[in-house]
C-alpha cells in the first residue's frame, strides 16, 4: 500500500524526469552531441567557444593573489578524495554481494568531461577535472553509504537533517519500533532491485 511519502516521492521523480528532459532540450539547442563517451561541437559552435576563452595570462592576472595561493590547500584534499574512492570502491565490492545490494555503478556519478571545452583555458580545465572528479565522487559515495544506511540502520533522526539521500525518505520514523520491526526485511530486499529498476 502506497504511503503519502511514496506518492511524494513518485512525484518528485517525475519533477526529476522533467528536469532531465528541459536539460535534454537545452543540450539539443547548444548544437553538441555525445559520440562514443566523447562530445562533438559543430565547427562554428567550436569557433565561437575559442574566442570566448579568455587567455592563461589574461586569466592568471586578473585572479587574486590570495585565491593563487589557496591552490595547494584545495589540490592536497586529491589524495583522501583517492584514498576514500579506493576504500569506499572495495568496500562495496566486498560487502555488497554478501549483503545483497545492487553495486553502485561509478560511472552513473562521476563525470569528466567540461575538459573538453573550447573556451575554457588550461587552468579552467584542469580545475574543471578537478570538481568533477571531486563532486561526482561525494555522490557516489553518498550513494553506497545511503544504501548501506538502508541495509543495516533504516531509520530517520529524531531531529530535521539537511541533504539527505534518495532512500532516507523511505526509512520508518524515530521511535516507530512496529514500523522497523515490519519494514527492515523489505527495505533490505528493496536494495536487492535497484539495478533494475535503475534501468528500466
Amino acid at each position: 500500500m502506497a504511503t503519502p511519502i511514496d506518492d511524494i516521492l513518485q512525484r518528485l521523480r517525475a519533477l526529476q524526469d522533467e528536469i532531465e528532459d528541459e536539460i535534454d532540450t537545452r543540450r539539443a539547442a547548444l548544437s553538441y552531441r555525445v559520440e562514443q563517451g566523447r562530445i562533438t561541437f559543430e565547427a562554428e559552435v567550436r569557433a565561437r567557444h575559442r574566442a570566448a576563452q579568455i587567455r592563461l595570462g589574461t586569466f592568471l592576472r586578473n585572479t587574486p593573489v590570495l585565491v593563487i595561493l589557496t591552490v595547494p590547500v584545495i589540490y592536497a584534499l586529491l589524495i583522501p578524495f583517492v584514498l576514500l574512492d579506493l576504500f569506499v570502491t572495495v568496500y562495496q565490492a566486498v560487502c555488497f554481494p554478501i549483503y545483497g545490494i545492487a553495486k553502485v555503478r561509478r560511472r552513473d556519478y562521476i563525470a569528466i568531461d567540461r575538459h573538453q571545452l573550447a573556451y575554457l583555458n588550461a587552468v579552467q580545465k584542469v580545475n574543471c577535472v578537478y570538481c568533477g572528479y571531486c563532486n561526482g565522487l561525494i555522490a557516489y559515495v553518498r550513494e553506497i553509504a545511503g544504501r548501506t544506511e538502508q541495509y543495516w540502520c533504516p531509520i530517520k533522526h529524531a531531529r530535521r537533517v539537511k541533504g539527505t539521500h534518495d532512500h532516507y525518505a523511505r526509512f520508518p520514523d524515530y521511535g516507530d519500533a512496529e514500523t522497523y520491526q515490519a519494514r527492515l526485511q523489505a527495505l533490505r530486499d528493496a536494495l536487492r532491485d535497484l539495478e533494475t529498476r535503475r534501468d528500466g
